[in-house]
């Protein structure tokens, strides 16, 4: 079975009270583009993401606020910002790497939060359950075309309010020359998680 590509850039997501220490009090993420998952969107703040080493400017928040505050970003980046943060789920934050945030009213410093997103796909539990995707956890992915390939544990994620895409960071992406909307192909079995 076929699943398309959504290659995530680094991004931020924040609690109401740190997007207040960033913005302002009673401050509201502005939408610029709504993405795929649906209520999600990318917003038009960015805020710039530091450490001892280095900083990058411009990374976007996505909202809407979450119940944690968490730094998505690349190997590169963590690299450039003399990082090594855990590759991890989203909300799974515990012993992931310290990053300073700093928007335009201020800056916060979370003692862990900075982490490599695993590779996923999201779907429904309908679409897994008529994919034959019931109680596995993780899948394959084969590649097509000039520097294909097969990735391994990608994985699987069920919940009521999604979209059927798989995400990849730009890393992820960029080895094997895939672009937002690609179609890859979901491999099932033992050897592929």
């Amino acid at each position: 079975m076929k699943v398309t590509v959504g290659i995530s850039n680094r991004h931020v997501h924040l609690t109401k009270e740190h997007l207040e220490t960033l913005f302002g009090k009673n401050y509201e993420l502005q939408v610029l583009r709504l993405i795929n998952q649906p209520g999600q969107f990318a917003s038009e703040e960015k805020v710039t993401i530091e450490t001892s080493k280095s900083k990058i400017d411009g990374v976007r928040i996505l909202g809407p606020i979450r119940p944690y505050t968490q730094v998505e970003i690349s190997k590169t980046d963590a690299i450039k910002l003399g990082l090594n943060p855990p590759v991890r789920d989203s909300g799974c934050l515990k012993g992931s790497e310290p990053i300073t945030i700093i928007g335009p009213c201020g800056k916060i410093k979370i003692d862990e939060g900075c982490i490599l997103a695993t590779r996923h796909i999201h779907m429904t539990p309908e679409q897994r359950k008529e994919f034959g995707l019931e109680g596995i956890s993780k899948v394959g992915i084969k590649i097509n075309g000039e520097k294909g390939g097969i990735m391994t544990g990608v994985h699987v994620k069920a919940a009521d309010a999604s979209y059927y895409e798989m995400h990849i960071d730009t890393d992820d992406a960029n080895a094997f020359l895939l672009n937002n909307n690609d179609e890859v192909e979901i491999l099932i079995g033992k050897e592929y998680e």
